[in-house]
């Protein structure tokens, strides 16, 4: 009787995470590859050969991992032979998705099933039957939610927060808990998730367990979400601290791109985050560092697609550019990762082009 033949494993999910050195304590940008079987990291988007592969089966996975302190949105996957492998996404809705298709992968290869996101089931909830994903996209709806103030303490001014209180009067409010203990477990989830930040030392103390909880129901201990604009003003050393005009608009997109750098030509991976109201898009190190690469100030800038890199060496980079000419006429050419992508950048740097100052 003819066995059939076997099939490669199916490409679940693959984009730009950074990864932890398993050797030394460095942090680099890879093209991750989420299969059926397994997780594959390359250097480059187009090698061929990865620089090696996590098998799923007997696999377990941390998320959110706070082993790093500062470094945010990482996942760790701990191997059947106990070995640990470190992933950071650059922003919370990034690392949300990774990790919800990296445990159904390892539920199904466990369970011997094939994947799929089709399912008749309901997603996992917590026992108090609370999705913390979707109580967090209700508490930022900017008509329903949470109320972002400009909040000042210590004269240090904290702009996009909402304080501890007002947190747990609109779980209230929204019938999410019954009374304000159950608030302080709900609330301190989100933190420990990762939804929610500490601002100012009251609420930073408390979650590093210099208190009796972790979140603080308090008029003067103030939070922010994950991916909001937040930003302090004042004489501070308060690590959060970002001043500058440019940093005050609300975060409108962000994640990984290539970009070509203007001397050597070369390709990097940088973090991008777009901001409206001013105008600008921003450019980090994905492995670290708060501080920006660089600016690009788009009011009256253009955007377009662009089919071959004009620049570059044949085949090192190809397919899914685009161009942002400034209004001062510095060209940014930049590489997403699939074409829909490409489409969702040039969309949403059009509109703020137009909109924002």
């Amino acid at each position: 009787m003819d066995q059939e033949p076997e099939t490669e494993p199916r490409r679940i999910r693959e984009g730009y995470l950074v990864k932890k050195g398993s050797m030394f304590n460095t942090w680099k940008p890879m093209w991750v590859v989420l299969s059926e079987d397994g997780i594959e990291f390359f250097k480059k988007k187009t090698d061929n050969s990865p620089k090696g592969m996590i098998p799923l089966k007997g696999s377990a996975l941390t998320s959110p991992c706070q082993d790093f302190g500062k470094r945010m949105f990482v996942v760790k996957f701990t191997t059947s032979k106990q070995q640990d492998h470190f992933f950071q996404a650059s922003h919370l809705e990034e690392r949300d998705a990774w990790v919800k298709d990296f445990r159904k992968a390892i539920k199904c290869i466990e369970g011997g099933k094939r994947f799929s996101r089709k399912s008749t089931r309901k997603s996992i909830k917590l026992p108090s039957s609370i999705n913390l994903g979707t109580l967090y996209l209700s508490m930022k709806d900017p008509e329903k939610g949470i109320r972002e103030m400009k909040l000042e303490k210590d004269k240090k001014i904290f702009n996009h927060c909402f304080t501890g209180s007002c947190a747990i009067d609109w779980l209230l409010s929204n019938n999410s808990i019954r009374n304000r203990q159950e608030g302080l477990l709900l609330a301190s989830a989100l933190l420990n998730e990762g939804y929610f930040q500490p601002a100012g030392d009251a609420s930073k103390n408390a979650a590093e367990g210099l208190a009796e909880t972790s979140f603080l129901d308090h008029e003067d201990a103030f939070y922010y979400f994950a991916d909001s604009g937040f930003f302090c003003e004042g004489n501070s050393s308060d690590d959060d601290a970002i001043l500058g005009e440019e940093f005050r608009g609300t975060v409108i997109k962000q994640g990984c791109l290539l970009k070509q750098g203007h001397r050597r030509k070369n390709w990097k991976v940088r973090k991008f985050v777009l901001r409206e109201d001013p105008a600008y898009i921003h450019y980090y190190d994905p492995a670290g560092g708060e501080e920006p690469l660089g600016a690009i100030h788009l009011r009256g800038c253009v955007v377009t697609a662009v089919e071959d890199n004009p620049n570059g060496k044949k085949h090192e980079v190809e397919g899914n550019l685009f161009e942002i000419i400034t209004a001062n006429e510095v060209h940014f050419l930049l590489q997403a990762a699939t074409s829909a992508e490409r489409t969702e950048w040039i969309k949403a740097i059009q509109i703020v082009s137009r909109t924002g100052k």
